[in-house]
């Protein structure tokens, strides 16, 4: 069930950005909610807002350690019943692939959610924060049992 839900996040991820990609020229912008909520075509050669610029190869890398890591876990984990924690390193998993696709078909990673107030995102990126709160949850809600 897990693979499943990755595989649809991952599928949506890269399909809004092919779409963004098609119709969207670099730092275009399209209001949906004038001064709230745009589309906005960025490339995000960095990490979470921006941050390492230009070290792809290191992205890449530790992406790369994080997805084999979490599948391998996943794996072994299939035969147990669904659970938050499974959930949570699902939704990194899918939202960690996303954005290494771009990585390495691109060099940087497309973004185009944008909120003004806040860094342009994409759904890997909404992703893989879901994912890390759930994560953290899960294993304060397991700590207290």
């Amino acid at each position: 069930m897990i693979f499943i839900i990755s595989s649809i996040i991952l599928s949506l991820d890269q399909l809004s950005k092919f779409l963004i990609i098609k119709y969207f020229s670099p730092y275009e912008s399209l209001p949906l909610i004038k001064g709230i909520f745009h589309l906005s075509l960025v490339h995000n050669r960095g990490a979470a807002f921006g941050i390492l610029k230009n070290q792809v190869f290191v992205f890449i890398v530790t992406a790369l350690i994080a997805i084999i890591l979490i599948f391998l876990h996943l794996f072994k984990q299939r035969k147990k019943k669904f659970s938050l924690y499974s959930l949570s390193l699902g939704l990194i998993f899918a939202g960690a692939s996303g954005n290494l696709i771009d990585r390495i078909c691109f060099g940087y990673v497309i973004d185009f959610f944008d909120f003004r107030i806040w860094p342009v995102f994409n759904i890997a990126d909404s992703s893989i924060t879901i994912g890390a709160i759930l994560l953290g949850w899960s294993v304060l809600i397991t700590k207290k049992r």
